[in-house]
């Protein structure tokens, strides 16, 4: 028999994927630059929030990791790529379509001209932004993909004017 067989061997379990690291004033600091600006240099980044390159790095990844940071991106203008209409659709589905939501979510996600969907709580289901090309694809997508859609209780076209991207305050 061996020295060690008789005691359990003990795994912890990992954290539920919906913890999150409690934030410190670093933590808040960081992420205030990297929603300023995602393309900084770490150097320039550690700089500003009086670290170390290194534990800059670490607590970046770790950011990341964790989840807090959950990706970067351009923000491009949909007009520029020829899709100058921009609208917020909101989607109420059918009570019956309940066990629909991660299809109905998935269909509409993939769609080219959805930037993108909102699953809320309240009156509505859905918020669903998009970019379109004219008022004649405006239609059609809501015509066709959401009304056309027997999952589809309900929806209301609202046209965005402009965009102001708010800033983090904390």
């Amino acid at each position: 028999m061996a020295a060690n067989s008789s005691k359990p061997v003990r795994i912890a379990a990992p954290p539920p994927n919906n913890l999150r690291p409690v934030l410190d004033d670093i933590d808040r600091r960081i992420l205030g630059h990297l929603a300023a600006d995602a393309r900084i240099p770490n150097n320039a980044l550690a700089d500003l929030v009086g670290i170390a390159p290194s534990t800059c790095l670490s607590r970046v990844r770790a950011l990341r990791e964790s989840g807090v940071i959950r990706g970067y991106h351009a923000d491009i203008d949909p007009a520029a790529l020829g899709r100058p209409i921009q609208a917020m659709i909101a989607v109420r589905l059918q009570s019956h379509a309940r066990g629909h939501i991660a299809e109905f979510t998935a269909k509409v996600a993939a769609l080219p001209e959805v930037l993108n969907v909102f699953f809320l709580g309240g009156t509505d289901d859905f918020l669903v932004h998009i970019a379109a090309t004219g008022t004649e694809n405006l239609r059609d997508f809501v015509v066709v993909n959401l009304s056309g859609n027997p999952d589809v209780a309900l929806t209301e076209t609202n046209l965005i004017f402009e965009h102001v991207r708010a800033g983090l305050t904390h």
